[in-house]
């Protein structure tokens, strides 16, 4: 069974630029090629409906009816589960699963993980096409825990046009759940980070039944004034302050360059409230940086070669898919969510935006053929990213034209949809969508083509097999 190292940004509406919810994470991986899809489910009504996993060997019990959604599933032949990993199901609920995290030794000794329960490679699939709300969400999972326990620590977003929550899952049947204030926004990477719950505010904390006594019972909480979740079942290790409160810092001098936390800090918040509101392109960025500017980039020009690998970055080029949830509760029903698309490394890579009520997604989306394809979406963006790495100090002002072009694009093409569904039928609409969203895939993948040919044909002159010649020889 496989965990993926996630970044995880959360911006409430009173946050953000235009009154939307976002939520949003890059989904990170161990090797270089995880090929990844972009689909829709069509809504179902079947008998005794149930979902095998391949990765635990549990067989989930789900409702009989279930909702339309969209998913970003692994198409890897040689990969056990869908990880389906991101969704916007009809109702405007969306799902981001999963954020990978880990409880320390101290809560697991009494409540360890259960191998053959609840995990990753399933969650999108058996709780976003049966939800109604975002706070929905978090009840549905919590009675899944409670049923089958949890194989592994894990942090699951939730968004509809009202609220935003995060809920945290570092035990084998122990949880919470914070509704991210209106006002703030919120960054995960991959470590309990949820902080001090209110037990007596049930509209904005969730939690696992019994997880006061549970703590009480075997002595776990550090400062019986409070209940602090990242204090009580958090870890606080070295390979945490190499590998993920680093991430935390900057996506926060990203988000809020007013902050000045330090990256080796252990308790850095985990809300925020920016002195400016925040835009998708601003989500966009936390998730495509890389210490950008600092000495810590990897592939900056400012650090020694230490410093330049000190920390794990947040694009990395094991980065399989980045999203954008976006739920924009100002505009029609059916068009109100949005997914910004990012696949391989999004530091070279924009974020495209799909209407999530369709009924098919992009051809280019929909497989990943086992070998190279520049016309798969999936492969166009991981060989794309490659040549903009590899030549960086060459490509790199042009690679980033690229981006902010198509990311004007992107915000534009959103503006000229909205504008043409004035009017529609639900029927209409969504086949309208379907089309349109075609159309958006189209001149992406043209766009990059064009790019990439050109990077490859000029890279053809970087070899170390070449010399100064005379014409006349």
């Amino acid at each position: 069974m496989r965990k993926t190292a996630c970044t995880s940004v959360i911006v409430g509406k009173k946050a953000s630029i235009d009154g939307s919810i976002m939520i949003a994470r890059t989904e990170d991986y161990h090797g270089p090629v995880n090929p990844k899809t972009f689909v829709v489910h069509a809504p179902e009504k079947a008998e005794n409906r149930s979902f095998f996993s391949e990765n635990t060997k549990l067989t989930y019990e789900l409702p009989n009816e279930a909702l339309r959604y969209t998913a970003t599933p692994s198409d890897d032949p040689n990969e056990l589960g869908n990880y389906a990993s991101a969704s916007i199901n009809e109702a405007n609920v969306a799902t981001s699963a999963t954020e990978s995290l880990y409880g320390n030794e101290k809560v697991l000794a009494y409540d360890p993980l259960i191998p053959g329960g609840v995990a990753e490679d399933a969650i999108n699939d058996v709780v976003a096409p049966y939800i109604k709300s975002a706070r929905d969400g978090v009840i549905y999972l919590g009675e899944m825990i409670k049923k089958y326990g949890s194989a592994e620590g894990n942090g699951i977003l939730f968004a509809d046009c009202e609220e935003a929550w995060y809920m945290e899952i570092p035990t084998g049947h122990h949880w919470v759940a914070v509704r991210i204030p209106d006002d703030c926004y919120a960054v995960a990477p991959n470590h309990v980070c949820i902080e001090e719950i209110k037990f007596d505010d049930p509209e904005n904390y969730l939690y696992s039944e019994g997880i006061q006594d549970f703590v009480e019972k075997y002595q776990l909480n550090p400062n019986p004034d409070g209940f602090n979740f990242r204090k009580i079942f958090g870890t606080y290790r070295e390979l945490d302050r190499v590998y993920n409160t680093p991430r935390q810092w900057f996506a926060h001098k990203i988000l809020d360059p007013s902050t000045n936390y330090d990256p080796l800090s252990g308790d850095i918040p985990f809300l925020g409230k920016a002195k400016r509101l925040i835009s998708h392109e601003d989500v966009a960025a936390v998730l495509s940086s890389h210490y950008n500017e600092t000495v810590y980039d990897p592939i900056g020009q400012l650090g020694t070669e230490a410093e330049k690998k000190r920390f794990r970055s947040i694009s990395l080029s094991r980065t399989s898919q980045g999203h954008v949830l976006q739920m924009r509760p100002e505009l029609p029903e059916r068009l109100r969510g949005i997914i910004w698309l990012s696949f391989g490394t999004s530091a070279f890579n924009p974020y495209i935006p799909y209407f999530s009520y369709i009924e098919d997604t992009p051809v280019q989306y929909k497989t990943v053929p086992q070998e190279v394809d520049l016309e798969n979406a999936y492969w166009l963006a991981k060989i794309f990213g490659y040549y903009a790495e590899h030549h960086y100090a060459e490509f790199h002002r042009e690679t980033e034209e690229y981006r902010y072009a198509m990311m004007a694009y992107g915000r534009r093409r959103v503006a000229e949809i909205i504008e043409g569904a004035k009017d529609k039928s639900d029927a209409e609409l969504l086949r309208y969508l379907t089309e349109e969203n075609q159309k958006t895939a189209d001149y992406y993948i043209g766009e990059t083509q064009k790019k990439l040919k050109s990077f490859m044909k000029r890279a053809l002159a970087d070899s170390k097999l070449s010399f100064l010649m005379d014409k006349n020889l």
